[in-house]
């Protein structure tokens, strides 16, 4: 266990444990993780007897839980933040985790994938009872929640969803939702991308579509995916379009695991006409949290606290996911806080001083 300096009147300790759970992951990752949590001030007050509650923040796609611990120009560290609003009396004390579950394909959804591994058993078999054990939290459900935005959002909803037994309340920014909407615009492109790779290369002139597709096995890699996620390993610092082309394999390798098939995953279109695939895309529906919640309604039911809000101009259109989520919610007489803003899906950190402060009343003791 580290302890570092920090600007904030609390504690920074970082973990470091060897996990079994992520241990030959298929992606190669390191299965010794470094894990920041925040201790507050009153963590160390009086006795040092006192118990806190905790909540576990889950970044978004590219991040890392370092990345909201670490300095930044002009903003807060969620530290900061957190402090601030302990002072500001706008909640309580609580000690935050922030796990770096970050990946080869850029993260991940926060669920257990074989071509992914094991994140939401590491979230909650190995880091729940490795924070119990270090520090004194009130070690119950009641008492511990988990936030996050983007990929992070979508990973709390999910884990509100499947694990209620492990977490007491959520806070969902901007989750993932409505995949039907928010997914396929961004296909085209990372297509584009994929066909840089393909073998034999394009060539101008004449071009049979029947001889180019015949030779592809539906939702099956040929070849250039390999290629490219080769290309992105040995890339220091990947182009815009190279980002967005990793994040949706990254989604279907959480979405539609397949062990056989190259590189553990299958795609939903076809990679010459780009059409979609509708099996493989069934696949990703199942994970659709507006499809899920009749499922896990007892599950949602049982938690103390549901906060989502999405920005109304988010440039992923994620807002019209958070839409029909609540509403789903709504229909099923799951209780929920359902907020919208003036904003995009970029720099919303700001947005957990609503949160963070909903988290603390659903989970003090």
């Amino acid at each position: 266990m580290l302890v570092r300096p920090a600007r904030h009147e609390g504690q920074l300790v970082i973990l470091e444990h060897t996990s079994k759970v992520l241990a030959d992951n298929p992606l190669g990752d390191p299965c010794v993780r470094r894990v920041p949590v925040w201790l507050p001030r009153q963590y160390h007050a009086g006795r040092g007897k006192r118990r806190f509650p905790v909540v576990f923040d889950l970044t978004g796609y590219t991040g890392s839980g370092w990345a909201h611990v670490a300095w930044r120009s002009f903003d807060e560290s969620v530290p900061e933040q957190a402090e601030r609003l302990i002072s500001e009396r706008k909640m309580g004390p609580m000690i935050i985790v922030f796990p770096d579950c970050f990946t080869a394909l850029g993260g991940n959804q926060y669920i257990n994938s074989s071509a992914v591994g094991r994140y939401a058993d590491y979230l909650i078999r190995e880091l729940i009872p490795l924070v119990d054990g270090e520090f004194r939290t009130l070690a119950s459900r009641e008492h511990r929640g988990c936030f996050g935005k983007s990929s992070g959002g979508y990973g709390a909803i999910v884990h509100g969803m499947k694990y209620a037994r492990h977490w007491g309340a959520i806070a969902d920014h901007s989750g993932d939702a409505y995949f039907d909407f928010i997914y396929p615009p961004y296909w085209p492109s990372a297509l584009n991308e994929l066909g840089r790779y393909r073998k034999p290369a394009r060539k101008p002139g004449r071009y049979s579509v029947e001889k180019a597709t015949a030779r592809l096995s539906p939702g099956i890699d040929d070849g250039r995916i390999g290629r490219f996620l080769a290309h992105i390993r040995a890339r220091k610092n990947p182009n815009h379009n190279e980002v967005m082309a990793l994040m949706m394999l990254a989604m279907a390798a959480t979405y539609d695991p397949a062990p056989s098939a190259p590189n553990g995953f299958k795609i939903p279109f076809d990679l010459e006409t780009g059409e979609r695939i509708e099996s493989r895309w069934k696949r990703w529906l199942a994970h659709d949290p507006i499809f899920m919640v009749k499922e896990h309604r007892q599950n949602l039911k049982s938690l103390s606290g549901i906060f989502i809000d999405c920005g109304w101009r988010d440039q992923f259109n994620i807002h019209y996911g958070c839409r029909r989520l609540s509403r789903e919610l709504t229909r099923h007489n799951i209780a929920h806080v359902y907020e919208e803003f003036n904003d995009s899906h970029s720099s919303i950190d700001y947005r957990m001083d609503v949160s963070l402060p909903f988290l603390y009343r659903a989970l003090k003791p």
